[in-house]
């Protein structure tokens, strides 16, 4: 019997199957990007179970970690979204500086930026009422035989 959680997952991930990535892993992407962050970390929760004992396990948590930074931001938890931060650069660190198409260099500097943001204003602002809401790129797919 499929839960409903992964009924919604794999109408999520389906868009995104047969590429050279995980679909759970794009579809992440596809949800942080449309701010739909709590979905974004189920998304990406599900490849992190199987995953979470290999070399990319600590990766995938800190996109989750990520994702739940938002999450407690959506809800105007400033501080449990800082503690995610700081997890998440942590995980995050570990991977640099490209890991699975993503420039961890830029996505560390974004987190940088709002932990600073809630740091400099001592967690009495929410950043994400007064800048917009991060986006994520992938890179594009190294090919040996494309001319640079």
């Amino acid at each position: 019997m499929v839960s409903r959680k992964s009924g919604k997952i794999a109408g999520r991930i389906a868009a995104f199957q047969g590429g050279p990535l995980d679909a759970h892993y794009l579809a992440y992407f596809d949800c942080f990007n449309q701010q739909q962050f709590y979905e974004a970390h189920d998304v990406l929760e599900e490849l992190w179970l199987t995953e979470r004992h290999g070399p990319l396990g600590k990766f995938y948590q800190g996109l989750i970690q990520l994702a739940g930074a938002f999450v407690h931001l959506q809800k105007d938890r400033l501080r449990p979204a800082a503690a995610l931060l700081k997890l998440a650069r942590a995980n995050l660190s570990r991977h640099l500086p490209v890991r699975e198409q993503l420039d961890l260099t830029e996505v560390l500097a974004l987190t940088g930026q709002w932990l600073d943001w809630l740091e400099t204003e001592q967690f009495t602002r929410n950043p994400l009422q007064k800048h917009p809401a991060p986006r994520l790129q992938l890179q594009a797919e190294d090919r040996p035989d494309c001319a640079v």
